[in-house]
């Protein structure tokens, strides 16, 4: 996306609060709500891993998310055998900051994983985030049998009232959401809530159960993730979830973050509606989660900070 296209999006969505624009090259936001702290960060125009950096340090540091000696999970989407061009997976960059970052504040270990779509020896390989994990310090875990994961319940379900969860989410002692935004045939959107069907093992069921309702379900899981950050450095735009030929793929040059998974997936949409066409109302998880009390729509009443680097 150009300048002028970050500022129109800045305009439209509201994704930072009120904003101000001060000449023809310089976009200020307001000053902080409360002195409480951010909700939600949104930086443009950046490497994955400068706007990664600025993000944390403007929501208060790794180290209010997380504690020294922690076991940490990142979970990042790592479902196709595709190289980072095609924007099938999240960033192998933004993971190996992420991964640094928690090592720095003192976390014990730092686990990846995802239950792929693709076989997952190639989808750890070439999405390039193997390399990446081993490079900062972290371990890829399996995830490919059902020997891995262990049965929860989900008593605010409404179509899904248990599932099988990997042992390293429910066994970690924070975990770190990290999609990338893309289009996706069934649900509309795959974003940080989508991204929860990297962590089960019975997704069928969902497939076939109301996904939306699912999804939405899913998120009601007790062990939420401390942070939950959007990689739209490329953005699939269309033929989601795999895509086709880098034709699928924009730059978005984007990062957005936030312990709030519904305020996070609401915000990326209303960023994408501004590449493609798409409603909020069509990607019905998150209305859906909003009802089970999982997290807010209502980005208005949020303290959002937007940077341009």
């Amino acid at each position: 996306m150009k300048r002028r296209d970050f500022l129109r999006t800045a305009a439209v969505t509201g994704i930072a609060g009120a904003i101000k624009l001060g000449g023809a090259d310089k976009l200020t936001a307001q000053p902080s709500k409360t002195s409480a702290g951010y909700d939600m960060i949104a930086v443009m125009n950046g490497t994955p891993e400068a706007m990664f950096q600025r993000a944390i340090s403007e929501i208060g540091g790794m180290d209010k998310f997380i504690k020294k000696g922690d076991k940490l999970v990142v979970k990042p989407n790592i479902g196709w055998d595709k190289s980072p061009e095609f924007a099938a997976n999240t960033n192998p960059d933004l993971i190996k900051a992420i991964i640094k970052s928690c090592l720095d504040a003192g976390a014990k270990e730092v686990v990846v994983f995802d239950h792929t779509c693709d076989d997952w020896k190639l989808c750890y390989k070439n999405s390039g985030i193997e390399d990446a994990v081993k490079a900062a310090g972290g371990k890829m875990a399996y995830a490919h049998e059902e020997k891995y994961y262990r049965k929860i319940n989900l008593p605010k379900g409404q179509r899904l009232k248990e599932t099988l969860i990997h042992e390293a989410i429910l066994d970690c002692d924070a975990w770190i959401n990290v999609p990338i935004l893309k289009t996706h045939g069934g649900a509309k959107m795959t974003i940080a809530m989508k991204n929860y069907m990297g962590i089960v093992w019975d997704r069928r069921f969902w497939h076939s159960n109301d996904l939306q309702q699912c999804i939405a379900d899913c998120s009601t899981y007790a062990k939420k993730p401390v942070l939950n950050i959007v990689d739209a450095y490329r953005v699939m735009k269309s033929n989601g979830p795999k895509g086709r030929s880098e034709s699928d793929v924009v730059m978005g040059n984007a990062l957005f973050m936030s312990p709030d998974i519904v305020a996070i997936d609401t915000a990326a949409v209303k960023f994408f509606a501004q590449i493609e066409k798409m409603e909020l109302d069509d990607v019905s998880h998150i209305a859906k989660a909003q009802k089970l009390k999982t997290g807010t729509m209502d980005l208005d009443a949020l303290n959002i900070k937007r940077v341009r680097l």
